[in-house]
Parts: structure tokens; sequence; C-alpha cells
């Protein structure tokens, strides 16, 4: 049974994530222990106990995200099961080409902190945010976000699955956006709990300076493919790695598009694996037919495990 990784993004943090993984497993104990010294201070403490205000922080929820998926990785590689391929949602891209082998979690930790600085900076805090658009298809949203540019940047940022759309820009762009799209029929208009219009074409800056960051950083040619974000396709070299990662800062995440392009190419068993359980949500509402476990602690990695030897 062809097998894929997918790796969670912002928004999936909580307090006390990775805590067990770090008590019962030695390979997810090290992963902490690494993240802590490449960063120069205890995100481990901070995953572990909170504050979740503080770990809600891009800065912070980044590397914290990261880590917890590359400890629940680790525990998985130990145990013997490898992926065919892997794919993950906006910073879960990094956990994927970690996977890959594309990167090194050392170095990865500190570019995604960094990463999460830059898109904070990008816009003054307060002036954008992000909202999930449910029951409206990819057109209308984009013909919602087209009709209101007159007041601000407003743009569909996360094509998450049938109905789920996420929309990003500045407030008062996005509030009409939300009214437009309830008019329109969608069932809700949802803010999000993030302090930044991710994704959106106002993150150029944080590309530009995560652009600068990224040329002293080796990154290989992935050893297992990689369907990248902003494509929704497969990436093969490390130079269109780099290119690809800061496209993603101000670029749509394809979500739904990449899960259909591995499910066409014969991926019949999805594991989620991190913190949250979010991925397998969107991908039942994409195709209901896949097997899809999340993978955060570990009562779930050994069902998982289970799981996956009786499907063989």
């Amino acid at each position: 049974m062809k097998l894929a990784f997918i790796f969670p993004g912002q928004g999936s943090q909580y307090a006390g994530m990775g805590r067990q993984l770090y008590e019962c497993y030695p390979a997810a104990r090290q992963v902490f222990a690494e993240a802590d010294a490449s960063l120069g201070f205890t995100l481990s403490r901070l995953c572990f106990d909170g504050p979740a205000e503080e770990l809600q922080h891009t800065v912070n929820a980044q590397p914290a995200i990261l880590t917890v998926s590359v400890a629940c990785l680790r525990v998985l590689q130990e145990r013997g099961v490898v992926p065919d391929v892997v794919a993950g949602h906006s910073l879960g891209e990094y956990s994927a080409l970690i996977a890959a082998e594309a990167m090194n979690f050392a170095e990865a930790v500190k570019i995604v902190r960094k990463r999460g600085q830059f898109m904070q900076e990008a816009v003054p805090l307060g002036t954008g945010g992000m909202a999930a658009v449910l029951g409206l298809e990819v057109p209308t949203v984009q013909e919602i976000c087209q009709r209101v540019s007159g007041s601000g940047v407003v743009e569909a940022v996360n094509l998450n699955c049938p109905g789920q759309v996420v929309i990003a820009g500045e407030m008062e762009a996005l509030e009409l956006a939300c009214r437009l799209a309830r008019e329109a029929g969608a069932r809700r208009c949802v803010p999000l709990a993030v302090s930044a219009p991710f994704h959106s074409s106002l993150m150029r800056p944080a590309g530009e300076k995560l652009a600068r960051e990224l040329e002293g950083v080796a990154i290989a040619d992935p050893r297992i493919p990689v369907v990248a974000n902003v494509t929704a396709d497969y990436v093969t070299s490390g130079e269109e790695v780099k290119k690809l990662l800061v496209q993603q800062v101000y670029n749509p995440v394809r979500w739904e598009e990449s899960m259909r392009r591995l499910i066409a190419d014969g991926v019949q068993a999805f594991v989620e694996v991190g913190p949250g359980t979010v991925l397998c949500g969107l991908l039942r509402k994409i195709n209901r037919q896949v097997r899809c476990w999340s993978v955060q602690d570990p009562e779930s990695l050994e069902k998982v495990l289970a799981c996956l030897k009786e499907v063989g």
C-alpha cells in the first residue's frame, strides 16, 4: 500500500504537545534537545508547559510545531515506517523536507523561527488577518476577493478542501469579503486566531528576507518525493526547493490539489505526523475512500503502527 506522511502547519499547536513522546521515546527526546541547543532557549518547556498565549506567537509556534512533528517522525522511522511520498501544509513543508532528507533539522528549526519573525514583521500588528470561508467553492471566493479589492488587499490563500477556503488580507477588506461571502451563501466565515495575513501578497517582504536567509543554507535534492504547496506538484532539486519555500510565504497553499495529486498517483494511506488532526479532517472532505491516521502521542502512534501492519 502506497503511504504518504503529511505534516501540519501553524494553528495546530497546543500547550502540552510532545510531552508524552519526550517521556516515552529516546528518539523524540533527542529532537527536543537538538531544538533547545539550536535555538539557545528551552523550546521544549514552551511546548510542554506553555503558556498557550506565548506558544501562539508566530515566532514560537513555527519552531514548536516543527519540533513536535519531527519528534513524531523520528519515532516512526525508528519503528521502521518509511513513507513513499511526503507533503506539508505551509510550515509543515519544512517537516516534509526533513523527512525527505533535503533539510537538516537543526538548521530548519532556526530558519522557521526566523520565518515566523519575518512573517510577523511584514504587516503591522492588528492591520491584517485571516478567515475561513465555509460552504463556498474557490472560484466564488476568488471573485468576492476581486470585488472588494478597492477596499484593500484580500486574497484566497489556503485552498484546503471542498467548501473550505481561507482568505487573508487587510482587516477592512477581510471583513467586507466575509460579509459578501455570507450574502453569497457561505455557511460561516470564521476569523482565525493568527496575527498576520499569511500566504497573501502582503507577505512578499517576508519572502524577500527569507530568501536572503536561505542563501547560506544547504538544501539537498529530496530522497523521498515531496509535493510542494505552491505548485501542487513534485519538487526534485534542492535549488527548486529554495525558490518554492520563498514563494510559499506569499502564495496560496494548494492543499486540495496536492492531496488529489497524491491520490491520483496511488496513495491509499496517509499519516498526519505532528500535533492536531486538522489534515486528516481535510482529507476526509477531499476523498472518503483513502485512510488517514494522526500521530501525536504514544497512544496514537501505537494505534497507527497496528493499523499499518494490518493493512500491509
